[in-house]
């Protein structure tokens, strides 16, 4: 599945510091509307580690209304935790209505890294699919907006994020034996993290693979894919979407600002079904593409 994906898709330096400005500020209307209409939204970050994770909620989250979301770094539980079930962690963690809930790794812990490393026994994970979409069926009955992106590099380019990191004195502290440990299984984890995508696939949880050879790419593929779905949920739930407005690129014109429409990927101007779309491999930015359109974003295949 995942060797199927093509991982050398590219945005150029030019090209994203034409959209970024339109794709961020998007996202910030848009966590006010949710927050206006008490929508509530979870957005699952999983992938290789060095894949860029991190560095995509950084962005992400850059210029969001900090009172409107809460990001959750996701660790091993704790002494109580682990005696509670294993899923209370997270139900204690979903955003009240009209919050956005940001967690970088999730409850897919106990189907990747738990699972690879023979932290619980084969029976606890294999019941945890189900555990997991039944999970994340509830929340979706109870109106959360789920998205779910898994960050993908190859074997090599993780490798070769690791050794520069550790040529770097203020970030060699990154790369622990650890996680060369779990380079080293990549095979093994591949396994696992093919299984999850193919065991908890769902209408109402879907998947993104998000290529992340190339930050840039990633990071736009990220913004839109988060975008399209909360204007498909608003406009399903009768809310109507706001207007984008941002300061033009010209030089020398700051004072002048550019009016944006809503995206229209779908047909009829209204953005399609994010679980019709997932399976397209368009690019975020494609030539000549206006910076509002949001085109369809997974790649079809079937650690940050």
């Amino acid at each position: 599945m995942l060797e199927k994906i093509v991982l050398d898709r590219r945005t150029s330096k030019s090209e994203y510091r034409r959209v970024k400005p339109y794709l961020r500020r998007r996202l910030y209307d848009l966590e006010k509307a949710c927050w206006d209409a008490r929508v509530p939204s979870v957005i699952v970050f999983e992938g290789w580690d060095a894949a860029g994770k991190g560095g995509a909620i950084r962005t992400l989250t850059s210029r969001l209304d900090p009172r409107g979301f809460r990001l959750y770094p996701i660790h091993a539980p704790r002494s109580l935790e682990a005696q509670l079930p294993w899923l209370w962690r997270f139900w204690n963690r979903l955003p009240n209505y009209g919050e956005m809930a940001i967690f970088d790794h999730s409850w897919y812990h106990r189907v990747l890294v738990e699972r690879v490393e023979g932290l619980v026994p084969e029976k606890a994970w294999r019941g945890a699919y189900q555990d997991i979409v039944d999970f994340e069926r509830t929340i979706s009955d109870d109106g959360y907006v789920l998205v779910k992106l898994f960050m993908h590099i190859s074997r090599d380019e993780q490798a070769r994020r690791f050794r520069k990191l550790e040529a770097d004195p203020l970030l060699s502290w990154h790369v622990q034996p650890a996680d060369w440990e779990r380079h080293r299984r990549y095979d093994e984890y591949r396994l696992a993290v093919e299984e999850m995508l193919e065991r908890t696939e769902t209408e109402w949880g879907p998947w993104t693979i998000v290529e992340a050879t190339n930050r840039r790419w990633a990071r736009v593929k990220v913004y839109k894919t988060i975008i399209q779905r909360l204007e498909y949920e608003l406009l399903d739930r009768g809310c109507e979407l706001p207007a984008t407005v941002v300061p033009a690129t010209r030089a020398g014109d700051s004072s002048r600002k550019t009016r944006l429409a809503p995206a229209s990927p779908g047909a009829g101007g209204a953005p399609s079904d994010p679980a019709a779309t997932s399976r397209s491999t368009d690019a975020p930015v494609g030539d000549g593409a206006s910076p509002n359109v949001v085109h369809g974003v997974r790649a079809d295949g079937g650690a940050g």
